[in-house]
C-alpha cells in the first residue's frame, strides 16, 4: 500500500519486546496504527500498541490474524516460524524484511554461504555433524575453533570455542550433540568488532549509518561507541560491505551487519540481523534519524531519513542484577544528573542477571567525554530483581 495522508496504514509487529516498543514510539509520531503479537501479556510494547494479540510466536493462526489486521508485517527478532510468513507472502501479504531473506539469515551456514558465493568476505567455515568432523575441521583451520549452532543462537548462546582436541566432545554435547545443525568457523583473533546499521527502502534506495565499535562481555553487547576508531578507508569499505549485503538479500528495512576488524585491518562479516539492532540504539539520540524511525520509513515506502551523526555517542546496556524477580529501577535520578545522559527503561516486569533491561546513551562534543560520562552513569543506575 502506498502511503496516503488520508489513510492510517496499519503495521503488524511480531514481537513486543524493547525493539518493538521503540519501533512503535516512532511509528506513532507518523500516525500509524500498530498491532503486536507476543505471548507475554505485559510485554514492553503492550502499553503503547493499538492492539495486542497474545499468542505464541509459532502460532500460525495468530500470525495469520495479525496479517489480516495489518497492511504489512515486520518483526523484531529472527527466531520465528518462517513457513507461515512464506505462505502469507505467496498470498500477497507484505512481509518486510522478506520471508525469503529471513529464512536464509535464520541459518548461519546458509547465511555465510550466500555471502561467500557473492564474493563478500567471511571467516572460513564448514558444516559438521560429529566430533570426528570437528577434529577433521581442525586439521584445516587449526585450534582454537569456533563451533556454532546454525540456528537459534543469540547473545553468544549457541557458540562454543574449542581450544584443543580434548574439548571437542564436551563442546559438541554443549551445543546439543547434533540435535541441531552445526558448523565450524575459523577462529578470528580480531582487534575490533564493528557494526553497520543500514536501511533499504521499497524502491532500492539505501542509507548507511556511521560504524559503531562494539565491546562484549560474557558474549552480551556491553557498549557501542560511535564513531568507531577506524580509518576513513576502512569505514568506506564497511559501508560498501553493508550495501552489498542489502543487495544480496534484497533487504527492506533496517539490517545490522556485524564485522570483525582483523590485525591486518581486513574486514570479515560475522553475522547479519534483519531488524533494528542493540548496537544501533545510539541512533535515537546520536543521529538525525533513529534506526527505528528509519525502519518504519523503509517498510512503509516513505523517504529514508538522514543518517548523519549529530554528536559522538556512547551506548551502554543496563543488564539485570541481583536475583531473578520483580524488576526495580535503582539510581535513575543520579544517573540522569550526569550531563548528556538519556536512560531507556524497557519496563520488563522480571529482571534476572544478564537480561537486557534497558540502556543509556550519552552524546558529547568528543568520544572520550561521552565514554567517561557513560561509565559514570552506568555505575549509578541498575535494574535489579526483587524476590
Amino acid at each position: 500500500m502506498k502511503f496516503n495522508d488520508k489513510t492510517r496504514q496499519k503495521i503488524g509487529i511480531i514481537g513486543g519486546g524493547q525493539l518493538g516498543k521503540m519501533m512503535i514510539l516512532e511509528a506513532k509520531k507518523m500516525g500509524f496504527y500498530v498491532s503486536i503479537l507476543d505471548p507475554t501479556e505485559a510485554c514492553p510494547a503492550d502499553s503503547i500498541a493499538d492492539e495486542h494479540l497474545i499468542a505464541d510466536f509459532d502460532d500460525q493462526q495468530a500470525i495469520r490474524e495479525l496479517a489480516q489486521k495489518s497492511d504489512l508485517i515486520t518483526y523484531e527478532f529472527e527466531h520465528i516460524g518462517v513457513d507461515v510468513l512464506k505462505e502469507l507472502e505467496a498470498e500477497g501479504y507484505k512481509i518486510y524484511p522478506t520471508a525469503s531473506s529471513l529464512e536464509i539469515i535464520q541459518n548461519k551456514y546458509d547465511q555465510k554461504n550466500i555471502l561467500k558465493n557473492n564474493k563478500i568476505a567471511v571467516p572460513d567455515f564448514i558444516k559438521v555433524e560429529s566430533p570426528a568432523d570437528i577434529k577433521e575441521a581442525a586439521k584445516k583451520f587449526t585450534y582454537p575453533l569456533m563451533l556454532k549452532s546454525c540456528t537459534g543462537g543469540y547473545d553468544g548462546k549457541g557458540n562454543a570455542v574449542v581450544n584443543n582436541e580434548e574439548e571437542v566432545e564436551s563442546s559438541f554435547k554443549e551445543l546439543g550433540a547434533g540435535s541441531t545443525p552445526l558448523m565450524v568457523e575459523k577462529f578470528i583473533p580480531f582487534k575490533k568488532e564493528i557494526s553497520i546499521i543500514a536501511a533499504r527502502g521499497l524502491t532500492g534506495e539505501m542509507e548507511v549509518y556511521p560504524a559503531g565499535e562494539n565491546d562484549h562481555q560474557d558474549n552480551i553487547l556491553y557498549e557501542t561507541k560511535v564513531p568507531a576508531e577506524i580509518s576513513a578507508e576502512l569505514e568506506e569499505e564497511a559501508d560498501k560491505f553493508a550495501q552489498e549485503v542489502l543487495e544480496v538479500f534484497k533487504g527492506i528495512g533496517i539490517f545490522c551487519v556485524e564485522m570483525f576488524v582483523t590485525e591486518a585491518d581486513e574486514l570479515l562479516i560475522n553475522e547479519i540481523a534483519p531488524r533494528p539492532h542493540n548496537s544501533g540504539h545510539y541512533t535515537i539520540e546520536g543521529c538525525v534519524t533513529s534506526q527505528f524511525e528509519q525502519h518504519v520509513r523503509a517498510i512503509t515506502g516513505l523517504p529514508l531519513g538522514d543518517t548523519a551523526l549529530v554528536r559522538p555517542s556512547v551506548m551502554r546496556n543496563i543488564l539485570g542484577t541481583g536475583e531473578q524477580g520483580k524488576a526495580e529501577v535503582v539510581g535513575l535520578e543520579p544517573a540522569l544528573a550526569v550531563e548528556g545522559v538519556k536512560v531507556h527503561v524497557y519496563q520488563k516486569k522480571i529482571s534476572r542477571p544478564g537480561r537486557k533491561m534497558g540502556h543509556l546513551t550519552v552524546t558529547a562534543e568528543n568520544l572520550e567525554l561521552a565514554a567517561k560520562r557513560a561509565l559514570k552513569a552506568s555505575q549509578l543506575v541498575e535494574i535489579k530483581g526483587e524476590v
